[in-house]
């Protein structure tokens, strides 16, 4: 799930990355190698390439490329940044997927979490107490459905600044939270992380042809991913605009249509 905690540390040699996760974050590592590793097989080019995994650290090629994130993103980064996703998602084998393990935080658990959230929320202010309790009223309600669903290889985490743009296309770095996904869930999460809109409106999931369904779905799960940006920005970060939050519960109450 996304977050606002230090997650790793990053050393640089040369064009050699090394990654180094922190002990807090359990699997972080495994992940990420795993990822590297099925991506330079059945996509290369597209994220770095795996070197060496000893001692919860990944060492990998460095990729060029600056971050969307601080960028003027125009059409020609998004459309680029959907081809980018476009190729991740369907990367690797079905046969080889079902052998994934699932991304953590997935559905479920981010429902558990954002209902331990609202339970322990102190009031606020009328309007962010107001969306905290449309969507937990939301929340009850939800029940969808598993079926009909594309999977696909997520990355898991939404954040602009792990999409690099080298002039000509980009390519994805930050895999400690990748694993088997579905497609409307990984694009609700995309486009309802912070960094999508808070420098602004940056509009990835009409890129996409979604079934009827799944556009279901993936409103839905924006709902979700709202109001856990809610909550992690209830304490404004540094690394946001003043003002973010109260932007944030708006966001909420307008998805939930409260």
């Amino acid at each position: 799930m996304a977050d606002l905690q230090h997650t790793h540390d990053l050393a640089y040699d040369d064009d050699v990355v090394t990654k180094r996760f922190v002990d807090s974050k359990p699997g972080a590592a495994e992940r990420e190698w795993r990822a590297l590793t099925l991506l330079a097989e059945h996509a290369p080019g597209l994220a770095p390439e795996p070197i060496a995994f000893e001692g919860g650290a990944v060492r990998m090629s460095r990729i060029a490329g600056v971050p969307l994130r601080g960028l003027f993103v125009g059409g020609v980064h998004v459309a680029a940044m959907a081809d980018a996703l476009a190729e991740l998602h369907a990367a690797v084998p079905p046969e080889v997927l079902r052998t994934v393990p699932v991304r953590p935080w997935q559905r479920q658990a981010v429902v558990d979490w954002v209902r331990r959230r609202g339970a322990g929320w102190q009031p606020r202010d009328p309007l962010s107490d107001r969306a905290v309790k449309e969507g937990l009223r939301w929340l009850e309600r939800w029940s969808p459905g598993e079926s009909g669903i594309t999977p696909v290889f997520g990355a898991g985490d939404g954040n602009l600044a792990n999409f690099l743009w080298d002039g000509h296309r980009v390519r994805i770095v930050d895999f400690e939270d990748s694993g088997r996904s579905d497609l409307a869930f990984e694009l609700a999460e995309l486009a309802e992380h912070v960094s999508m809109w808070v420098d602004g409106e940056v509009e990835i999931a009409r890129r996409f042809e979604l079934s009827p369904h799944e556009e279901r779905r993936m409103r839905e799960c924006r709902k979700v991913q709202a109001l856990v940006w809610m909550f992690l920005l209830s304490h404004e970060h540094p690394r946001n605009p003043p003002g973010t939050f109260h932007r944030q519960v708006e966001r909420v109450l307008a998805t939930l249509g409260a």
